[in-house]
Formats: C-alpha cells, sequence, structure tokens
C-alpha cells in the first residue's frame, strides 16, 4: 500500500495513516505512506514515527495545499520516494464559521482553494499513477455538505462541492479502474472541534442528539476511509458514506409527539 494522505498531521488524517499502515502489513504487504502537513509539526512527526514502529515507511511531506503548485509537488515526492500510487486519501480541510452574508471574499476563495481546488489538484496529479496501479482515492467531505448548515461560511458549500466533484472523478475514472469514494463524517473530535467538547454540557446535549449516543472518533472515520481504498470494497465506487452515528438519519426522530425507540 502506497498512500498519501493530505491533512495527515492530526486527527483524521493521522488516524488514517496509522490504520492504512497497519491494514497493509497484515495484509502481508509493505506499508509506504506519505503524511502530508501545512506545515512541519509535532503532530506530523509524531504519526510518521508510529508507522515506522510497527515497520511501516513513512515520509512527511509540508505544503499548503492552497497553493496551487504544492498538490503536484506532494504526488511528485511521494511517487518519487514510493515508485508509484496505491491510494490517494485527499482530506486536509479548513473551516470558518460565520453567516455567508458576512463571509468575505478572502475568506470564501481560501475555503475553496484548500477544501475544493486542492482536492482537485491532487486527484488530477494522481490519477496516472493511480491508473498504473488500479487504485483508488477517497475524499473526506462532511455531514455539512450533505445537509445545508446555518452559520457554516464557506465550509458546507466547499464540501458539497467536494462531494459532487468526487463522485465526477468515480464515474470518470471507473474506465481507468480507479475507484473514487467519500467519507462525511458527523460530530467528531479533533482539534477542529476540541474546543466544543471541553464544555460537557455541549458534549452531552450532542450526545443525546445521536442514535448511538456517542461523538465520533477520528479512528471511526479513519476505518472506513480504510475499507474504501482496500481491496474489500472492489466494487464500491462513487459513494458518500455518512460516518455519524446515525444522526442525519434521525431527524424525524425529533419531531415531539412521534414515536420512539427511546420512549
Amino acid at each position: 500500500m502506497r498512500a498519501l494522505v493530505s491533512g495527515g498531521s492530526s486527527g483524521i488524517g493521522a488516524a488514517t495513516s496509522l490504520r492504512l499502515a497497519e491494514a497493509a502489513l497484515a495484509r502481508g504487504e509493505q506499508a509506504m505512506i506519505a503524511v502530508c502537513g501545512n506545515t512541519s509539526n509535532a503532530g506530523q512527526d509524531d504519526v510518521v514515527r508510529s508507522i515506522q514502529s510497527i515497520g511501516g515507511t513513512a515520509i512527511a511531506l509540508v505544503g499548503d495545499l492552497g497553493d496551487p503548485d504544492v498538490p503536484a509537488q506532494l504526488v511528485a515526492d511521494a511517487v518519487r520516494e514510493f515508485g508509484g500510487l496505491d491510494a490517494l486519501v485527499s482530506n486536509a480541510g479548513i473551516a470558518k464559521p460565520g453567516p455567508l452574508k458576512d463571509v468575505s471574499l478572502e475568506d470564501w476563495d481560501r475555503m475553496f482553494a484548500v477544501n475544493l481546488r486542492g482536492a482537485w489538484l491532487l486527484a488530477k496529479e494522481s490519477h496516472q499513477h493511480l491508473k498504473d496501479s488500479q487504485g483508488a482515492a477517497c475524499f473526506t467531505s462532511s455531514m455539512s455538505g450533505q445537509l445545508p448548515h446555518a452559520g457554516s461560511g464557506a465550509y458546507s458549500p466547499s464540501k458539497a462541492a467536494l462531494t459532487l466533484m468526487a463522485q465526477t472523478f468515480a464515474l470518470e475514472w471507473a474506465p481507468d479502474g480507479i475507484r473514487v469514494n467519500v467519507v462525511s463524517p458527523g460530530m467528531t473530535r479533533t482539534g477542529m472541534t476540541e474546543q466544543m467538547y471541553v464544555d460537557p454540557q455541549i458534549k452531552k446535549a450532542r450526545e443525546a442528539i445521536i442514535p448511538l449516543s456517542r461523538i465520533g472518533d477520528p479512528v471511526d472515520i479513519a476505518n472506513v476511509i480504510e475499507f474504501l481504498v482496500s481491496p474489500l470494497s472492489g466494487y464500491v465506487t462513487g459513494q458518500d458514506i455518512c460516518v455519524d452515528g446515525g444522526f442525519s438519519k434521525s431527524i424525524l426522530s425529533h419531531i415531539p409527539g412521534r414515536p420512539s425507540s427511546r420512549s
């Protein structure tokens, strides 16, 4: 398994980098993971060391995906080191909440540059390598890209666009033997969301509306991503899997007076 994981320094990306390595080694394959981050940091170094400690190969790559020249460089560096790519995990993303009417042009462009354009360019640069290996790509979108989310600024629109872009790639690349899927996390405790969950009342209130009664962990998302780029999902492409403990399907359960399994 030769994989490039963007946003691999922390949270979902860090968990995915390690999970890909663990699964590859368990299958008797080499595990070669490019852990990509916006800047060099201790978290990225920790992920690289963790992969190396279990017998895998890992390299740390750095670059701001908002820079249109960076995706090509990341892919080129990974391919030069590994000799090709079997999987692309386009996971990097940024968020800045606020009403749409108050979003600045700069913030709108930055959100789409990182969340959408960066992912598009990573995919474009990876295409031939994935075709050569008959590999797979997985894009990390969001529950907020499936449903409107007031106050999310440009985040929800950028994630909605990301999902449709990935599904378009799935159709266009199927003849090349490349599978492309999307994972859309629900409420998940990561560095980006941590300040929400340090408040016990917010954490408890959120858990109360999730059918599985808990907040997601990055490993929950990483397990699905690993499945989507592994041989186990060989007949799966163009899908958007929402990993949210059942929350997004529970909206009718919140109507007062309706029967509930908890009543």
